[in-house]
């Protein structure tokens, strides 16, 4: 204990007399807390403000800007005013026969005309799709762009329009858009959820100070949060802001504040326990975990690098919001929890039962078995994270199958009797391919030749052409929603390449061929870039070229094995049934992976840096690669797990949102923060750097001198 104290206070004059940006940023904070604290008060009052308007500016549109497929979309969009992307919704009418054919051809007339909006597909004005059989009248109604998640209530209005004018027929809605909607549960909503998380993180943070100290992390988390939708409301009348903004600033932004702010409180309370006065604490904490903070931070906003420059708005708003939740994060913490500190700080630690000074005994133990027997634990850690990572071999991208949809719901019920009368599953994902008229009668024969095409036609009428448009539409054998089944998209596609006559093609199948290509097509090189830069900084700020190269690698593996995880889980089904009740999804929506990249590769170095961190202070001291393992552990073993099981909560919260997709998001990053914090960070890592020994702690001599001068400056 007389040892720790003297070193806490050997470090702290010298973090004090030396230039330390955040030991700098303590002191002015501590000068001048009424202006902070009345700062952060007005920026509280006007998020608050602010979160309630943002939520009517968010965007919907799930462009791929500059692909063919969405160029030709906005063409259709121009002309018909409704189509392209997005598949139509399908009124089915059963019963349909000679007896009453008139009369159903009557009723879909006079709703069309009641319903201008809407462009309508059946038998009747294309004959050549064979949409009519066995008694079974499918009907297509192509509708606009979507204006919110929940889908246009013009098809339920217009299918009950219908079962109203056909009393004795039964008529039914489906669809893919409808079935991915049907049966949904309007779920707790964003400020519920953050709410369920909050309460579940101030049960850890209980646990963790054993004190009422446990309300200022989630003081900085509300805080950090309203703070963020300020800003984004100010963004959105700049540039689009994605929904999914909204649910990761509300529940990420909780999880990363918190972990921040506990980062910080437990050096403050560790160095307050080694005797050191309030004031002197904070400044310690500032200039130690501070810097941990700010390069965690920083890490995390190199990843989200990989959203920002994508040409796709809904990533690229996803990447820019993403980005704000570290960066206000940091600075709240770096600003405002000083301050609370040093004005209630010592007051809310009741009943100081304080942190032991030689840190968590059951960590420090963990840290002497992996360190006495590093082969095996990182065989053992290595061998599940390749059983973890093995199902990714598999994965397909792509959107869920309607087989994954609910089996009991009216728009299910209708689908599957589709199937059952003769229909392939490629009628819910017609692709649409547009001409001059003049040539429209052209490429209805060449589709009739095309593989994995079942039928074509222009419909007659304005259905078909419009202002000098034609839209031939044209049915595939398959549901094209994911890599495995794009075949008939592609021959369609490639066509259109030797094709001078076909201006485009677009669908729902080739809105997702274009979203695989422009999300992956330069996924190689931007993976390369943001490594290097990781790399970069981490051997900077750690001075070591070893430890940052294995930080590296190592995030790669955990990002497998979460990965495969989430393979095994949602698209073959194995636990989404048990846990949500949603069937195998048959592919995980294209977005979904690229957004836990790079949310989780910036998450999972936050507790890489809170280890080799103070690992590497700890050998600072001591000289003793050992030592140091075993030290560091026991003080951040205890304070990472916790963190981890805080954004765990945040994700379980998010999970329980009611679209599927946000689902499979939250469940990848809650079992990457798990798997990464524990088998990586717990195991693997301790051991790796026992086994590296000396080696960990290389630099070369220049570099080492470059990295002196940022740390001094």
């Amino acid at each position: 204990s007389t040892m720790n104290t003297s070193v806490s206070n050997h470090s702290l004059h010298n973090h004090s007399s030396s230039n330390n940006f955040f030991s700098s940023i303590g002191r002015v904070v501590l000068a001048h807390r009424r202006i902070v604290i009345l700062i952060w008060v007005i920026v509280f009052l006007a998020g608050g403000f602010a979160a309630s308007r943002v939520v009517n500016r968010l965007s919907y549109n799930f462009a791929t800007p500059g692909q063919p497929g969405y160029v030709a979309s906005q063409k259709i969009l121009q002309h018909f005013g409704n189509g392209g992307q997005n598949a139509p919704a399908i009124t089915v009418i059963a019963g349909v026969d000679s007896s009453n054919s008139s009369t159903v051809g009557a009723a879909l007339e006079a709703v069309a005309k009641q319903y201008p909006s809407i462009r309508f597909v059946d038998s009747f004005n294309a004959p050549g799709l064979d949409l009519l059989r066995h008694g079974n009248e499918v009907v297509y109604l192509f509708t606009g762009p979507p204006t919110s998640l929940a889908p246009s209530s013009l098809p339920n209005q217009i299918t009950a329009a219908l079962a109203h004018d056909l009393p004795s027929l039964h008529v039914a809605l489906t669809g893919e858009t409808e079935l991915a909607a049907a049966g949904k549960s309007s779920g707790l909503g964003v400020l519920a959820e953050t709410i369920v998380a909050g309460v579940g993180a101030l049960a850890i943070l209980a646990f963790v100070f054993a004190s009422v100290l446990a309300v200022i992390p989630l003081v900085i988390a509300a805080v950090s949060i309203l703070a963020t939708f300020l800003i984004l409301l100010g963004l959105s009348y700049v540039t689009q802001v994605s929904f999914v903004v909204e649910f990761l600033v509300s529940l990420i932004g909780l999880g990363i504040a918190i972990d921040y702010s506990l980062l910080i409180v437990t050096r403050w309370r560790e160095e307050r326990g080694n005797g050191l006065a309030n004031r002197d604490a904070i400044l310690m904490s500032m200039a130690t975990a501070g810097r941990s903070v700010a390069l965690s931070g920083v890490t995390v906003g190199v990843g989200l690098l990989a959203l920002i420059v994508l040409p796709v708005p809904l990533l690229r708003s996803t990447g820019i919001g993403g980005v704000l939740i570290p960066i206000i994060s940091i600075t709240v913490v770096l600003t405002l929890l000083p301050v609370l500190l040093s004005l209630i700080g010592e007051r809310l630690d009741w009943p100081h039962r304080r942190i032991a000074r030689s840190g968590s005994p059951s960590w420090h133990r963990i840290g002497e078995i992996i360190t006495g027997h590093a082969w095996p634990s990182l065989i053992i850690a290595g061998g599940l994270v390749i059983v973890f990572a093995l199902p990714v071999l598999g994965i397909r991208l792509g959107q869920d199958q309607a087989t994954s949809q609910s089996s009991s719901t009216p728009a299910s019920v209708a689908y599957h009797s589709l199937l059952g009368t003769g229909y392939t599953a490629g009628i819910l994902t017609p692709l649409e391919v547009i001409s001059s008229p003049a040539k429209a009668a052209h490429i209805d024969t060449i589709l009739h030749t095309v593989p994995g095409i079942v039928a074509s036609a222009l419909p007659a009428g304005r259905s078909g052409t419009r202002t000098g448009l034609a839209d031939t539409i044209a049915i595939p054998n398959v549901e094209t929603v994911n890599s495995a089944t794009f075949a008939p998209v592609n021959a369609v596609t490639s066509l259109a390449k030797h094709d001078p006559s076909i201006i485009g093609v677009s669908g729902l199948g080739a809105n997702d061929l274009d979203s695989a290509h422009a999300i992956y097509g330069q996924t190689p090189l931007m993976l390369a870039v943001i490594a290097i830069l990781t790399f970069i900084l981490l051997s900077t700020a750690l001075k070591s070229i070893v430890l940052a190269i294995k930080a590296v690698v190592v995030n790669l593996f955990s990002l497998a094995a979460t990965f495969g995880i989430l393979t095994w889980f949602w698209q073959s089904g194995h636990l989404s049934r048990l846990v949500f009740g949603i069937p195998a999804t048959g592919a995980i929506t294209f977005w979904i992976p690229i957004s836990i990249f790079a949310f989780l590769f910036g998450l999972s170095m936050d507790y890489e840096v809170f280890i080799l961190t103070r690992i590497r202070e700890e050998y600072g001291t001591f000289g003793s690669t050992r030592t140091a393992i075993v030290n560091g552990l026991s003080r951040t073993g205890k304070l990472v797990t916790s963190a981890a099981i805080i954004l765990f909560l945040a994700f379980a919260s998010l999970a329980s949102a009611p679209l599927t997709d946000i689902r499979v998001l939250a469940t990848g990053l809650g079992i990457g923060i798990l798997v990464d914090a524990t088998i990586i960070r717990g195991i693997a890592v301790p051991a790796l750097i026992q086994l590296f020994g000396r080696t960990n702690w290389w630099m070369p001599t220049w570099w080492s001198e470059f990295g002196n001068k940022q740390t001094t400056t």
